[in-house]
């Protein structure tokens, strides 16, 4: 369970991460039973519509100040202003810069100045996830009429897919499973056809649920965000062992007049969108507080608790709800080893004399 938890939301493999970075963004996550949960948890809600309507608001609102399909190949900041070029040959000054970009990415960037020397070697040392995002809809949603909710969990090495989630429209129109090819299994199956790993995945949702139904899809579609050049990757980046300690401190300091956004710099819900939300803010009032509108004091507020999606507690079994705590559980630990230890050294000197018997 733990190494499917690992590759669900870091998209690696359990050795290639850091234990304390993903400790640290367990917690700002709210912990596992939060991350992991539909109901009143991370996975509970979508936009009607589609995600991309947030952006796309924005750049309603923003109009023609928004430039797509213009990759930044160069920045400048020895002048007054900071200069920024484009792989088209565009320029464009700004007085500050946010990069809300996967941390790696920016080494596809020309930079003069060169960027500290401990940020150049974080960039490099930041890896973006590996996964396959895949949909597969049916005429109808016939794991319902079995009294299946549609979320699998399939443990076997074989299987392409590990989770997957009902993503039926709410009108319960287009009825579809989502489901993720994650990690190994996404470098291993890359090679295979379209087609075939449909196949592949139909059978084994077949096999999870008892019934030939899930072998005739109507449709299929995927994402294989790992050949995105301008991702590299998906969900987010994350840190391998070693790494946190040494390079951690530098993901959120500016490089002069250039800031960093984006969801790896977040401290809640890193690598969510939530994340990438609060990252934002952070950086753009970093920048105000630059400019003097704002007080350094006001650059951290904290993100308001949501009206509509409130984060409601867990109903914990008694069990739960009276384990110890990790780090009970060492004091614990601890304890025993002085007592056993403590012991151990009695009945040593004991029997060498050192202690007497007196009756």
């Amino acid at each position: 369970m733990a190494e499917l938890f690992v590759n669900v939301t870091a998209t690696s493999e359990t050795q290639n991460v850091s234990v304390l970075w993903y400790l640290w963004c367990t917690k700002l996550s709210g912990g596992t039973q939060r991350m992991f949960s539909v109901e009143n948890g991370a996975q509970e809600r979508k936009f009607v519509g589609g995600a991309g309507q947030v952006s796309e608001k924005l750049m309603e609102l923003l109009k023609d100040r928004v430039k797509l399909e213009r990759p930044v190949v160069r920045l400048d900041q020895t002048g007054e202003n900071v200069i920024v070029e484009t792989l088209n040959h565009e320029v464009y000054q700004a007085k500050y810069v946010i990069s809300a970009i996967p941390p790696i990415l920016t080494a596809k960037i020309h930079f003069n100045p060169e960027l500290t020397p401990i940020r150049n070697q974080l960039i490099q040392r930041l890896p973006m996830g590996s996964v396959i995002k895949t949909m597969m809809y049916y005429k109808e949603a016939f794991w319902r009429k079995l009294d299946y909710c549609g979320a699998m969990f399939i443990d076997d090495e074989d299987t392409p897919v590990e989770i997957t989630l009902d993503d039926t429209k709410p009108d319960g129109s287009c009825p579809a499973i989502m489901g993720f090819i994650l990690c190994r299994r996404a470098s291993k199956l890359t090679h295979l056809t379209k087609e075939e790993r449909k196949r592949r995945i139909s059978e084994y949702y077949a096999k999870a649920m008892g019934t030939d139904k899930a072998l005739h899809p109507v449709h299929y579609e995927e994402k294989n965000w790992s050949e995105e050049q301008y991702s590299g990757g998906c969900h987010a980046a994350y840190f391998p062992p070693g790494i946190m300690t040494q390079y951690g401190s530098v993901i959120r300091q500016p490089c002069g007049k250039l800031y960093f956004a984006g969801t790896e710099t977040a401290t809640q819900w890193s690598g969510y969108m939530d994340g990438a939300v609060q990252a934002g803010e952070r950086a753009a009032r970093e920048v105000m507080c630059k400019m003097g509108l704002i007080t350094e004091n006001e650059i951290w507020l904290p993100e308001p608790e949501s009206a509509d999606v409130p984060a409601l507690p867990f109903n914990r079994s008694f069990l739960e709800r009276n384990l110890p705590s990790a780090q009970g559980f060492v004091r614990f630990i601890g304890y025993s080893t002085f007592i056993a230890s403590a012991t151990a050294l009695g009945f040593f000197a004991y029997k060498k004399g050192f202690i007497a018997h007196v009756k």
